[in-house]
């Protein structure tokens, strides 16, 4: 029997090389069914085809060709993917970025990317025109789901077609970095996806787009994972406010949520609050950041189902790991690897260690993009030829399930001895009065460094840092006790919803 997702002939599918033909291809003899849903209706396929020509028509009338980038700075909308579509038509990719990073690290990026033209919202573009008026790039209002207007864009520097979309990124030092990925890369992970969670991709599929569209996790996995499978999806703005959400996916018939913790914390506390459930629900999925394990039983009383935790990196188009399903998921494991890829372990310093010992995860396969766009010092930092240092600390068990320990860069090492947060924060969020923790590491004249961690409470509870610390050394060796732990409503977030450890440490308690 064929294998088919969403209806589609999915080896015939898997033959082509690229992303705009698979947008066709999925979609061939359906071009008149539901496709998204926007704003209260349904868009068939014809209908985002039909925005996505005259974007193509607009994109090379105002002189965009082959090898070219346009950056837009847009919330979910039909528009991304159009947008995406005409500039894969014409040999070109896509550069999403945030508009709320600040200007000067869009400026900065936006150098880095050298791109054709960027377009954005008339509110953004009104109060950002000046500034790129003065770099030369050129700066378009558009809006969500409606034809573009015609404008001139510019001679950017010129790369090769196979790249998709680059995504911008920072690491611990703020700096912009941008990772390009290929049309092979983004193409092996939406193949390999389905093949690790069967199931996921049917007829009856309505996926949850709400992660922006500016992180991989959003774009690929939330976005072009079932637009180029034939997979209908939800297209929301904004995840804020929470109702909003929750009644585009009642009103839409919504049953896969791809989510981060965060978005999977506010979701199911607004539903529990309100004491109301979300029925008929397929698949919850996390990924982006590490996942309280106690989320898990939240999810199955107010969505129905457990929650099954991914794991991926920008770097990697971005899916990793994933569990298969909800009866062989283990919970505080990522699941095993994608078929796609080869693992190896390594010590901090880069020596090979056993695969099932604890060390820095490095991956090989067509799913890794090539490196850091314009920037060989920071490829060279990552990766050892094919081979991508994810700088996570992991541990893999018999089975080949994968458990993020910590990264690399967040062990906190007291007197010599290896601190993991994740150890600390669990051990935190068994008190009863908890609801989440997060530890990072101090300097100290003492120890080199010590721990101090930040917690947010329960709904009406009490405790104070002695009774908790208290807590911590009946279950914790000395060194890995908190010496300060401070109270927060809430915890420093990226956009793409990770706590901002860097930020936390410079809060003094």
């Amino acid at each position: 029997m064929t294998k088919t997702y969403g209806d589609v002939d999915m080896p015939k599918l898997d033959e082509l090389t690229r992303l705009e033909e698979r947008f066709t291809e999925a979609w061939r003899g359906r071009e008149n069914e539901n496709c998204l849903w926007w704003q209260g209706e349904w868009w068939s396929w014809n209908r985002l085809n039909d925005l996505a020509i005259d974007c193509e028509n607009k994109l090379k009338n105002s002189g965009f060709q082959k090898g070219q980038r346009i950056v837009v700075i847009l919330p979910n909308s039909p528009m991304i993917f159009a947008l995406s579509v005409a500039a894969w038509r014409l040999k070109g990719s896509i550069a999403p970025l945030n508009g709320r990073v600040g200007m000067t690290n869009i400026v900065d990026t936006v150098k880095l990317l050298d791109p054709h033209s960027m377009l954005t919202t008339e509110e953004f573009s009104n109060s950002a025109k000046d500034t790129f008026d003065a770099i030369g790039v050129p700066i378009v209002p558009i809006k969500p789901d409606a034809p573009l207007n015609e404008w001139k864009g510019r001679m950017g520097l010129e790369i090769s077609e196979d790249y998709a979309v680059e995504f911008a990124t920072s690491g611990t030092t703020g700096n912009p970095k941008a990772v390009g990925c290929l049309h092979s890369n983004i193409i092996d992970n939406i193949k390999m996806i389905p093949i690790q969670v069967p199931g996921l991709l049917d007829s009856s599929s309505i996926f949850l787009n709400v992660l922006p569209n500016f992180h991989t996790f959003g774009n690929n996995v939330a976005g072009l994972l079932p637009l180029l499978t034939g997979v209908r999806q939800v297209v929301v703005p904004s995840f804020l406010p929470v109702d909003t959400t929750i009644d585009a996916m009642r009103q839409s018939g919504c049953n896969v949520i791809i989510g981060v913790p965060t978005v999977m914390s506010f979701l199911i506390g607004t539903l529990a609050k309100k004491e109301e459930r979300l029925e008929n629900m397929h698949f919850v999925m996390s990924g982006g950041d590490r996942l309280n394990v106690q989320m898990d039983e939240r999810s199955k009383k107010v969505l129905g189902v457990g929650i099954i935790e991914g794991y991926g990196l920008t770097e990697c188009s971005p899916v990793v790991a994933c569990s298969h399903s909800q009866e062989t998921k283990k919970l505080g494991t990522v699941g095993p690897c994608l078929k796609s890829y080869e693992l190896r372990i390594t010590d901090r310093e880069g020596k090979p260690l056993g695969l099932h010992e604890e060390g820095v995860l490095w991956v090989k396969g067509p799913s890794v993009a090539p490196g850091y766009f314009r920037d060989p010092e920071n490829t060279k930092a990552r990766y050892d030829g094919e081979w991508f240092n994810t700088g996570d600390v992991v541990q893999i068990d018999e089975e080949g399930y994968i458990k993020i320990v910590d990264r690399a860069t967040d062990i906190i090492i007291v007197g010599g001895f290896n601190v993991y947060p994740q150890e600390v924060e669990e051990v935190l969020c068994g008190h009863p009065a908890v609801h989440s923790a997060v530890a990072v590491g101090e300097k100290s004249r003492i120890s080199g460094e010590q721990v101090k961690a930040f917690v947010i409470l329960k709904e009406n509870s009490e405790v104070d840092a002695k009774e908790l610390k208290s807590f911590c050394k009946e279950r914790l060796a000395h060194y890995k006790v908190p010496r300060k732990i401070g109270f927060v409503e809430e915890y420093p977030l990226s956009p793409a919803g990770k706590i901002l450890r860097r930020e936390l440490r410079k809060v003094k308690i």
